[in-house]
């Protein structure tokens, strides 16, 4: 459950500073926006994935129903307004690194139907983030079994939020941003650290560091939405009480060190076969 948004992408040399003007060598248009993502890395991953979400009726929301149709994800339960479709504007740097801009639009007007609860209630697991309504993600981790947040983009939590979520996932800043304890707040959260891979604490005091996956980065876009996506789709292959977090970690870090690989957000989602082959030469 989450955002859609059409991306605009510029290629710079560099991020620009406050004020300052860069000149960008192209710009690209395609699907993307966290929750649509996330939704596509799950499904291309081997889940069986439904989306929660709202678009615009208008060509930006074509576009993004037929990206999402095309990965197999089912769409039964995206809205349509007449509120514009989401749009971001994301600053590729040389390096790989971004900076994102984001009108959420149709995003901002995301209710729950009567028929997306009941989908929700049913789920083995449901994965949200922060660009969508908060009174929505809350009324979806209270009707959840077992609700994984990405708290992306940064912001401080309310603790009736925490009180719901089995799993957390979120980078340093927005681990930040939450303030307080985090595993006073939550069972368990994953922590995930760029190219240096990701950090698992759960409430007992353990800690599982999973290194990072060394390879060339060509666009940052999608890593952590696809770390996201690829995380819910492995956990919930599994039974809830056989659900191997490490492992689930360990397949979603290869995924991201994949998408980085490749320019675009959704573009960039690898295939459950490709991220299992490279998980072999990694981990077996």
């Amino acid at each position: 459950m989450g955002s859609a948004n059409v991306d605009l992408v510029l290629p710079v040399q560099r991020i620009p500073r406050p004020g300052e003007t860069v000149l960008a060598t192209g710009l690209t248009r395609g699907p993307g926006g966290k929750g649509a993502n996330q939704a596509v890395a799950a499904a291309r991953a081997g889940a069986a994935t439904a989306f929660v979400a709202s678009l615009g009726a208008d060509e930006s929301g074509e576009l993004l129903r037929a990206a999402l149709g095309d990965a197999g994800v089912d769409l039964s339960l995206v809205s349509t307004t007449d509120t514009p479709t989401g749009t971001a504007i994301i600053t590729v740097a040389a390096d790989g690194e971004n900076a994102i801009t984001v009108a959420p639009s149709a995003n901002a007007e995301l209710k729950l139907s009567g028929e997306a609860l009941e989908a929700l209630r049913e789920a083995k697991v449901v994965l949200a983030q922060l660009e969508i309504p908060f009174e929505t993600v809350q009324a979806a981790a209270e009707a959840s079994s077992y609700f994984i947040l990405n708290a992306a983009p940064a912001a401080e939590l309310p603790d009736e939020l925490l009180a719901q979520v089995n799993l957390l996932v979120v980078n340093e800043t927005e681990a930040e941003a939450i303030g307080g304890s985090l595993l006073d707040r939550v069972p368990a959260a994953v922590v995930t650290l760029g190219g240096e891979g990701a950090l698992i604490l759960s409430r007992d005091g353990a800690e599982i560091r999973i290194p990072g996956v060394s390879v060339e980065v060509v666009d940052t876009t999608a890593a952590g939405d696809t770390f996201c996506g690829v995380l819910a789709a492995t956990l919930a292959a599994t039974s809830t009480t056989g659900r191997d977090l490490t492992n689930a970690v360990r397949r979603a870090n290869v995924a991201a060190s994949l998408s980085v690989q490749a320019a675009g957000a959704i573009p960039s989602v690898p295939h459950g076969e490709v991220i299992d082959a490279r998980y072999a030469e990694v981990y077996l």
